[in-house]
C-alpha cells in the first residue's frame, strides 16, 4: 500500500475484538500465577512473641487499712433559748464566729427583773430584822419565866414567833435567788465553747413569751466527731487487733488510747489510729483516733457504729461534712503488692497476667487489698510473690500464648 495513501479508519467491531481477550491468553495468564508465586522462599516469615514490660511483686511490711464513708458531727450542740420573756436589746457576738464558754451572747431587758430582785433584796431584810425581834422577845421571856413572870404558854408562843420568822427569812431569801436567776438569764451567755451560728431572732423581738425561744446555736468543733459505719466483719477484727488493748468498761468498749496531740498522731501508727479526708483532699491529712464502738450491730445492714476524735484547732472540718475515713489496723507482714495499673476484670473477678514456663501468659485471679500511699496495691490471695506479672503490654498479650519479656524493671527488682 502506497503510504502516502491514507488508511481506513477501524470500525467499533474490529475495535471490540481487539480488545478482548482470547480465551487461551486467559489460561496462559492464570497458569503463570503460581509460576511466579513459587519464585519465593519456600519457608515463610517467623512471626516473633509480642514484647511485653514484666516486673517481679514486691515483698515488705505494710499498714493494714480500712476505708470507710463518715460524716462529721459537733463534740457538743447547743440549742441557745431564752429562759425569761422580754425584748430582746443587744447582741454580743458575730454570726459565725468563735466563742468561749460564758460569754455573752444576748441581753434581754433586764429592768423589770432587777426591779424584782431590789424587792426580793428588801424583803429578806424585813424578814431578817423581823426574825431578829422574834428572837429578843424568845430571850426575854425565856429570862422570866425563871421567876415566874410569865408563863409557860407564853415562851411556847414566842418560840413559835421566833419560829415562824426565821422560816420568813429563809423564803425570802429563797424568792432573792430566783430573781437573781432571772436577771442572770437576761443576759444570755454560751454555755460552750465553739462556733456560734447566726442569730435566729432580730433585735426588738420579744422572746420567752410562752415557749422558750430559740436565739442560735453554738457547736463544739475542737475537737470534732466522725461517725461511720463498718462491717461486723472488720470491727471483730479491729478488735482482735486491739487485744489487751480493748476492755470492757462500765457497759461498753472502750479503747486505752489516751487524748493524743496533733504532733503525736502524725507520728504514730497505733491500732485504733484514724486518718480522714474531705472530698477535696487528695490523701488522709487529718489525724485522729478511735474512741467508740456501739454495742449493737444493725441486723438490716449487717453493720456497726463507731466514732473516732480529731483534734480540729485550725477549725478545718465543720459539722455535716462527708468524708473518707481510713482506720490503721496494724501491720501486715511479708504483704505482696504489685502495680494498681497491672490489674484486669473480667466476668470472674480482678486478675494479673502472669508470665510463666516458656514465657506463656497465664491469667491469674486476685483478691486484690488495700492501695498503699506510693500507689502500690496489696494483693491478699492470688500470688506469692514469686511470679512475673505484666505492666505494658496488656493488650498484646493473650493467656496460652507466649510473650518476649522486654525488660524485667521495677520495685520487685
Amino acid at each position: 500500500m502506497d503510504p502516502l495513501t491514507p488508511r481506513p479508519k477501524p470500525s467499533h467491531d474490529s475495535m471490540l475484538a481487539m480488545c478482548k481477550p482470547t480465551t487461551r491468553s486467559r489460561l496462559i495468564a492464570l497458569v503463570g500465577i503460581p509460576l511466579i508465586a513459587s519464585c519465593g522462599s519456600a519457608e515463610g516469615p517467623l512471626v516473633q512473641p509480642p514484647e511485653v514490660t514484666v516486673e517481679s511483686p514486691v515483698i515488705r511490711d505494710v499498714p493494714m487499712y480500712g476505708i470507710f464513708t463518715g460524716t462529721t458531727r459537733a463534740t457538743e450542740s447547743v440549742e441557745v433559748r431564752a429562759r425569761v420573756s422580754g425584748v430582746l436589746e443587744r447582741m454580743y457576738f458575730e454570726p459565725g464566729g468563735l466563742v468561749n464558754e460564758g460569754d455573752p451572747l444576748f441581753l434581754i431587758q433586764p429592768e423589770f427583773y432587777e426591779a424584782v430582785r431590789d424587792e426580793a433584796v428588801a424583803s429578806v431584810a424585813s424578814a431578817r430584822a423581823e426574825a431578829d425581834r422574834a428572837q429578843s422577845d424568845l430571850e426575854r421571856l425565856e429570862q422570866a419565866i425563871q421567876t415566874n413572870a410569865v408563863s409557860a404558854s407564853d415562851v411556847d408562843r414566842a418560840r413559835a414567833l421566833r419560829d415562824q420568822a426565821v422560816a420568813s427569812v429563809a423564803s425570802a431569801e429563797a424568792r432573792l435567788v430566783r430573781a437573781q436567776l432571772d436577771v442572770d438569764y437576761t443576759r444570755v451567755r454560751s454555755p460552750v465553747s465553739g462556733a456560734v451560728g447566726r442569730n435566729l431572732v432580730d433585735l426588738g423581738n420579744l422572746v420567752g413569751a410562752g415557749d422558750a425561744t430559740i436565739l442560735t446555736t453554738v457547736n463544739g468543733i475542737d475537737p470534732i466527731f466522725v461517725y461511720f459505719d463498718a462491717p461486723e466483719q472488720v470491727v471483730l477484727r479491729f478488735l482482735s487487733q486491739l487485744g489487751d488493748n480493748i476492755v470492757a468498761e462500765e457497759g461498753r468498749y472502750s479503747s486505752r488510747v489516751e487524748r493524743r496531740t496533733t504532733a503525736q498522731l502524725d507520728s504514730a501508727d497505733f491500732v485504733g489510729k484514724v486518718e480522714v479526708a474531705t472530698a477535696e483532699d487528695e490523701s488522709f491529712p487529718h489525724p485522729g483516733y478511735m474512741d467508740f464502738i456501739d454495742n449493737t450491730v444493725d441486723p438490716a445492714t449487717g453493720t456497726i457504729e463507731m466514732r473516732a476524735v480529731l483534734p480540729n484547732s485550725y477549725y478545718a472540718l465543720f459539722p455535716g461534712l462527708f468524708v473518707r475515713v481510713r482506720v490503721f489496723g496494724g501491720i501486715q507482714e511479708d504483704a505482696v503488692l504489685i502495680r494498681e495499673e497491672a490489674v484486669g476484670r473480667d466476668l470472674g473477678g480482678p486478675y494479673v497476667l502472669v508470665v510463666g514456663q516458656d514465657n506463656v501468659v497465664e491469667r491469674r485471679y486476685v483478691e486484690p487489698g488495700t492501695v498503699q500511699d506510693d500507689g502500690m496495691l496489696v494483693i491478699e490471695g492470688g500470688l506469692d510473690g514469686s511470679e512475673r506479672y505484666i505492666t505494658n503490654g496488656l493488650l498484646r498479650a493473650r493467656p496460652g500464648m507466649p510473650v518476649t519479656p522486654a525488660s524485667e524493671t521495677g520495685p520487685g527488682n
